[in-house]
């Protein structure tokens, strides 16, 4: 997963005259509610959907990953004086790729394991969490490694969908409890603010102070963070960006093409449905991809869950 490079010098404050109000640059997600929210969306969108039986699989993963939020919430706990190091170094306080991680975040691999396995998986399923449940603690540390820092090979697909999930709560609950005001948006403004990770999706809101600000999820620590809307995330470019959508959708999500770098990232619109959900839509609107992937356009970044596992891998 690409990770961060070097932010700029101040914190981004937005316009400052009498009359104009700013988007928060940065929002931390709640972990009782991440989760949740992403599960209860999963199942709304399966009811009918061509690929219904993995996203059932992947709402109950989403609902396991809550009840470790919620319940053993495994996390790191930064000292203020570790955030204002990496925050003046130029780096994210929790960088995926560099972060000391706390053992707690195997401890709910093992409860997310439990939760998930209801004895009807399929077998690859069922053989890969064996594999888990049977590796050493190096073992895990390694694959998470290997997760992070983009080198998984194929024979660890299977197994990984599950590391993957596990690690979003670790972060999730670990971002949690810094507080927003202390970090800082980086330059490479595509890349999540405290871990470092790019994005799974753009939400465009409809609600709040600033209706119509975009705001990028971190698909590791769940994150947010404000991004200029008619900018492509990859490059910056703007003369040559387009939305594209599937014939006779609704409009809720789309996808927004570069003709400069060849890249896409997704947008969901608020204003089409205020139940959006940037982790469970993407993964319902994976004929979007498919439809753009055609017309030769790559995506920014893939959805760690998809970058690690497949339907037929989980879901039978």
């Amino acid at each position: 997963m690409k990770q961060a490079g070097t932010p700029p010098e101040g914190k981004w404050t937005g316009p400052s005259h009498a009359g104009v109000k700013a988007p928060e640059p940065i929002l931390l997600a709640d972990p009782a509610r991440r989760f949740a929210a992403t599960a209860q969306r999963l199942e709304r969108l399966a009811d009918g959907h061509p690929l219904e039986a993995w996203l059932r699989f992947m709402a109950a993963l989403a609902d396991a990953q809550h009840t470790v939020a919620t319940t053993l919430a495994p996390a790191a706990t930064l000292s203020p004086a570790q955030v204002m190091q990496a925050v003046e170094a130029r780096l994210p306080p929790l960088a995926a790729d560099g972060h000391r991680r706390d053992a707690s975040w195997s401890d709910g691999l093992a409860l997310l394991l439990e939760l998930v396995d209801d004895g009807q998986l399929p077998p690859a399923a069922q053989q890969a969490m064996e594999q888990l449940r049977s590796s050493d603690a190096a073992s895990l540390e390694k694959l998470a490694d290997r997760f992070l820092r983009g080198g998984l090979s194929a024979t660890d697909a299977a197994a990984a969908v599950y590391v993957a999930a596990a690690l979003q709560v670790y972060f999730t609950c670990s971002a949690a409890r810094l507080d927003a005001a202390d970090l800082r948006l980086l330059e490479e403004r595509e890349l999540c603010p405290c871990c470092g990770s790019p994005s799974v999706a753009g939400v465009i809101t409809a609600t709040g102070v600033t209706p119509g600000t975009r705001y990028l999820y971190c698909s590791l620590c769940s994150t947010a963070w404000n991004h200029t809307r008619a900018v492509c995330i990859t490059c910056g470019g703007t003369r040559r960006l387009s939305l594209q959508a599937i014939e006779g959708d609704p409009g809720v999500v789309k996808a927004e093409t570069c003709g400069d770098c060849h890249t896409y990232a997704k947008l969901l619109y608020q204003l089409q449905d205020t139940q959006v959900d940037p982790y469970a839509d993407d993964l319902a609107s994976l004929g979007l991809d498919l439809l753009v992937a055609e017309a030769g356009f790559a995506r920014h970044a893939p959805n760690p869950l998809l970058l690690v596992g497949d339907e037929d891998s989980v879901a039978g």
